[in-house]
């Protein structure tokens, strides 16, 4: 009996070390590393595919080492995440069985406006926003209420959100979304500020869907200019203050109430835009009433053993070899359920 072949397929870091994004986009590498040592202790046959801007190289490889399932960590090129998306199209056309969430959840979640204008049509509370396209001329007026958070729409791991990022007049709003409108070249969304508590929850398929226990944002008590939001620099700058000042609780206190609407928000809003595997749901919990409001829906984030799902699995008493092998055997699963692979006999023969 043939071992079943596992493919793990991730974006090859392009950027120098001298580049503002240079940190989240290396980091794939980590949780590459501790798939591949994982699923070759399960004893599957296992090789790693890294791939850049060339869609055929993709293909290629697929079809050189015709998997059985394909571990999806490519997370997008540098200069284009919008490839994250269109690499899973790739693997649903060639017709082999990946895991995390597929191309329509990634189409959908990529844009966030677009996610909230979803959440919003099933209910589910996100905050009042607005959307910017490149070339839109200045508000005169603004319909929110400010202070208010001023985002590219299609950026992931905070990429564009600084201090400077939260606006508490009309000018400041304008200047900002012109300035990522010009860096960026996409749709911005500018959102009310919730005032209050940060909580990020994952929701994994074990094989049954299941919330693991919350992460609360801690973040410093800060002085004139600060905002409590997690930046680019929160979450990825080593020294940075607001890296070494910004805190994590992984088993968050909710009160009753609390935790169930945040579970019942959260489970609705993976099962709206169809996700599978895994994904996690960031919230703001209103102070004064205690509301939480959907700030976004992450599809396949990183679970790399020290990264935020992994220690969302710790608090939930689940390890990352648990997990990993899971949606290895979600993947395969889907592979024997679903159509017949494009692949023939020959490709096969010929690996």
């Amino acid at each position: 009996m043939s071992l079943e072949r596992i493919l793990v397929v991730y974006n090859e870091p392009v950027l120098p070390e001298s580049h503002p994004d240079y940190i989240s986009e290396v980091e794939v590498l980590d949780n590459v590393e501790a798939v591949l040592e994982v699923i070759g202790e399960a004893g599957y046959a296992v090789d790693r595919l890294g791939i850049t801007s060339d869609p055929q190289a993709l293909i290629e490889g697929v079809r050189a080492y015709a998997p059985d399932a394909i571990v999806n960590l490519f997370e997008g090129t540098a200069d284009d995440n919008a490839t994250e998306m269109y690499a899973a199209g790739i693997l649903e056309w060639l017709g082999v069985p990946y895991t995390g969430c597929p191309f329509p959840t990634l189409l959908l979640a990529r844009s966030k406006h677009m996610a909230k204008r979803l959440f919003q049509g099933e209910g589910l509370p996100t905050a009042p926003f607005l959307v910017f396209e490149p070339g839109q001329e200045p508000l005169a007026e603004c319909p929110l209420k400010f202070p208010v958070i001023v985002k590219p729409a299609q950026q992931d791991a905070s990429v564009g959100v600084d201090q400077l990022s939260v606006a508490t007049d009309l000018a400041g709003l304008n200047d900002r979304v012109l300035f990522l409108t010009e860096q960026f070249g996409q749709p911005v969304i500018v959102e009310e500020f919730i005032f209050g508590r940060e909580l990020t929850v994952a929701l994994v398929e074990m094989p049954d869907l299941r919330l693991l226990p919350g992460t609360e944002v801690v973040f410093p008590v800060g002085g004139p200019g600060y905002w409590p939001i997690l930046s680019y620099d929160a979450k990825w700058t080593k020294g940075s203050t607001e890296y070494e000042t910004t805190d994590y609780h992984f088993k968050a206190e909710l009160s009753g109430e609390l935790a169930v609407q945040i579970e019942q928000s959260a489970k609705r809003a993976f099962r709206l835009l169809g996700c599978r595997d895994y994904a996690r749901v960031d919230f703001r919990i209103r102070t004064g009433d205690n509301k939480p409001f959907i700030l976004e829906l992450n599809p396949n984030p990183d679970f790399a053993p020290d990264r935020a799902l992994s220690n969302n699995l710790w608090a939930a008493g689940l390890t990352h070899t648990e997990f990993t092998l899971q949606i290895v055997r979600n993947a395969l699963a889907r592979g024997k359920a679903g159509r017949t692979s494009r692949y023939t006999s020959l490709d096969r023969q010929a690996s």
